[in-house]
């Protein structure tokens, strides 16, 4: 019969089967594979124009058909299950895509405010970026010592030059040569993934000074911050949109973000401001209550102490009622102590979540679950960008700390540099070593000077109209309430604006000022906050809340009806 093809036989052999070797690579499960082995002994040769075929020619085309026909309802078949299959992944991505979405809204720190400051900035406006704890942006000035010790790890050849000791001190070379002992190469290789054995020791050495209890170097993983800490630990513990999470209101985005992004439930408990952000175990109760009510399982609790962004200490007692309810509700409690350091009055110092717990005896010490979290980003070391942190378990199953070392291990290894940071900070100079003299009269210089920054932001929000601010008693942030008249609530409307978000934008607009609203950390219906640091340069201070009073001033006058007010 006459064929009006231009290729080979041989060619139609071979793309039937790359057709059908595909097919069985995309599709494992085929119940009858494709046989194409046997194809090119049934036909050679070429055949043209209008050739006619001969006879055994045209029972190898008659073959080639048939069998193109089965591999191709076999395909039909496998691509109907393969649709399925897309479908599903396509459904599973939209979902991640939408958790995404959520966590992304959810972290204001880095919002709407954030993006027009530096929009703004970069048209020549000066910015005061008070909307993240980040001291050294600020002005703040980096430790000595540390710097010191981590150089010398980075550059080890240093070490070497007969002139070293007339650069750095002896025991910033000692700690430097100590550090790099502990490593497997230096700062450019990987360490273990839960950190250098060396470092956690040191960790541990901490805890146990600082609480008075032992502590275990395998149940301390170092992190690169104490976020990602926070995220892994978050990670291993949701499951799903079924598992909730108490978490405390206003909280840090990091929460609400890192939920949303694991697709889990938060559930959250007020704290109340009337009683200086102080937390009500009746609430907890509530909230664990109302959460199970809707099929939500609660699994664990997080803690913010001190308080970002409200600033406030937890007293003993509350940590104790915290700890006496995790126990009676089997809920993970995650500590989040990372402003530990950053203590502004004397009646309330920081205690550990892990004192106060083993403090309260047999049987909460013995099986309330706790990880608690800590970071050099904070404190008077303030080294944000080094991305130092650890998390300590407590009353974790051997089986479990197994299964979060496998997930640390997909990191492979936490930032050495910042490993060593962390060492630092746990183990810094002693009485006695040659650098303790500067780096005690650097931190305790740093701290003072904080502290008096927290009275005069304080003190400047409670001068301004419709303003209400609680001292800040830890952590580097003021929280203040922002009393908006019903006018600025209905240009907010009117903009299509949160109404905080409105006032802040405005704020940002007038003085260069860039803080967050207090929308993004959760705020009772009808009552408005911003957050701000305390970490502009002390001497800027007052120029800063001057200027922020005279633009809250005139706001307030501006939209003021005399209708009254939003209230706390």
């Amino acid at each position: 019969m006459p064929i009006n093809l231009n290729i080979t036989v041989g060619t139609i052999f071979l793309l039937l089967a790359v057709s059908c070797q595909g097919a069985a690579a995309l599709m494992p499960s085929l119940s009858e594979p494709c046989m194409v082995t046997d194809f090119p002994a049934l036909c050679r040769g070429t055949i043209n124009g209008q050739t006619n075929v001969n006879a055994a020619t045209d029972v190898a085309i008659r073959e080639l058909m048939k069998r193109t026909r089965h591999a191709r309802d076999i395909a039909k078949k496998e691509l109907q299950v393969l649709d399925g299959g897309v479908a599903t992944c396509l459904s599973n991505f939209n979902s991640a895509f939408d958790n995404l979405d959520k966590a992304l809204k959810n972290y204001a720190v880095r919002g709407e405010l954030y993006l027009r400051a530096s929009e703004l900035q970069k048209e020549g406006k000066k910015i005061i970026f008070t909307n993240v704890g980040n001291p050294h942006a600020l002005g703040q000035k980096p430790l000595t010592f540390p710097r010191q010790v981590v150089a010398l790890c980075q550059a080890p050849f240093l070490l070497d030059n007969p002139n070293v000791g007339m650069l750095f001190p002896a025991d910033a070379i000692a700690r430097a040569k100590h550090y790099l002992s502990l490593t497997s190469g230096g700062l450019g290789a990987y360490s273990d993934s839960r950190g250098l054995p060396g470092v956690r020791k040191e960790v541990a050495e901490f805890i146990e000074r600082r609480d008075g209890y032992p502590s275990d170097p395998e149940l301390i993983f170092l992190t690169d911050g104490a976020s990602k800490g926070v995220m892994q630990i978050l990670n291993c513990v949701i499951r799903g949109a079924g598992d909730g999470i108490l978490v405390p209101v206003p909280q840090y985005p990091l929460y609400s973000a890192t939920i949303s992004l694991l697709g889990g439930s938060l559930v959250p408990y007020y704290l109340d401001e009337s009683e200086n952000w102080g937390l009500d175990v009746n609430n907890l109760r509530q909230s664990v209550a109302q959460a199970r009510s809707q099929g939500i399982s609660v699994r664990a609790m997080v803690i913010i102490n001190p308080g970002n962004p409200t600033g406030q200490c937890l007293s003993e007692a509350n940590l104790r009622e915290i700890l006496r309810f995790c126990y009676n509700e089997k809920l993970v409690l995650l500590g989040d102590e990372v402003y530990q350091q950053n203590i502004y009055q004397d009646e309330r110092p920081f205690i550990s979540s892990k004192k106060v717990l083993m403090d309260m005896g047999s049987p909460f010490s013995k099986e309330v679950q706790l990880v608690s979290f800590h970071t050099v980003s904070k404190g008077y070391w303030g080294e944000c960008g080094q991305r130092g942190g650890y998390f300590e378990m407590t009353n974790f199953p051997p089986r479990v700390v197994e299964e979060i070392y496998k997930v640390a291990s997909i990191a492979l290894s936490p930032n050495v540099s910042a490993q060593i940071f962390m060492g630092l900070m746990v183990n810094p100079p002693k009485p006695g070593d040659i650098s303790y003299d500067q780096f005690t009269r650097e931190s305790k210089g740093i701290l003072e000077s904080l502290r008096r920054r927290a009275k005069i932001m304080t003190d400047g929000f409670n001068s301004c109209k419709n303003v209400v601010c609680n001292f800040t008693e830890g952590a580097m942030y003021s929280f203040p309430q922002i009393r908006l008249p019903p006018g600025a609530l209905q240009a907010a409307k009117q903009a299509g604006k949160v109404p905080d978000v409105f006032y802040c934008l405005k704020l940002l607009e007038a003085t260069g000022i860039s803080t967050v609203p207090g929308s993004g950390f959760g705020q009772k219906e009808g009552v408005f906050h911003l957050r701000t640091t305390i970490l502009p340069a002390e001497e800027e201070m007052p120029e800063i809340m001057d200027s922020f009073k005279k633009f809250n001033d005139a706001f307030m006058t501006q939209y003021d009806n005399n209708f009254g007010y939003s209230r706390m």
